[in-house]
């Protein structure tokens, strides 16, 4: 973003947003009204999973990822002691398919949930969707947010009438 640029200027109040990408190498997050999508790669520092999710729950505490797990039925009750909140379960091949909300509203839910994607990027990258409220006003916030992440860029910006585009590379910045 060029110093003339003001924050203001990186949504258009004349198009209606489709989506706004930002990031940095080892991380990509794409925002929409209903969905922010977080690509995390292997080689993410672990206290940048966290700063993401605080980021996230700093703007909208209503967010939550949605998170389906087989575990043994007594597994169920160690995931809600950590926060998480049971929406259903069933009966599975190997013990009980169980799907939790994880509400970004809990610190302690998203200590859990950072370190559960601290361990799968371990041996993977990783996709990741939260489910929240945001608008305009929220995502530029949340970008405002995750600029204290070193590195962090805007990456583009889309319309849904498409009459717009906004690329934005590292070396605008």
């Amino acid at each position: 973003m060029s110093v003339k640029e003001s924050k203001q200027d990186l949504i258009s109040p004349h198009h209606s947003l489709s989506s706004f990408e930002m990031g940095r190498d080892d991380i990509h997050v794409v925002c929409t009204y209903g969905k922010i999508s977080i690509w995390f790669g292997r080689q993410i520092p672990d206290v940048v999973v966290g700063e993401v999710l605080l980021a996230i729950s700093k703007i909208d505490k209503t967010a939550v990822h949605e998170l389906e797990v087989v575990c043994d039925f007594e597994e169920i009750t160690d995931y809600e002691s950590n926060g998480y909140v049971l929406v259903a379960y069933a009966k599975a091949d190997k013990g009980y398919r169980a799907t939790f909300h994880i509400p970004f509203s809990s610190k302690k839910a998203l200590f859990r949930l950072a370190g559960s994607i601290c361990d799968e990027l371990k041996e993977n990258d990783m996709l990741m969707d939260c489910y929240w409220n945001g608008n305009d006003s929220d995502i530029i916030r949340l970008y405002d947010e995750l600029t204290n992440i070193k590195g962090w860029v805007l990456k583009k910006v889309n319309y849904k009438d498409d009459v717009k585009e906004k690329y934005y590379d590292s070396h605008s910045h």
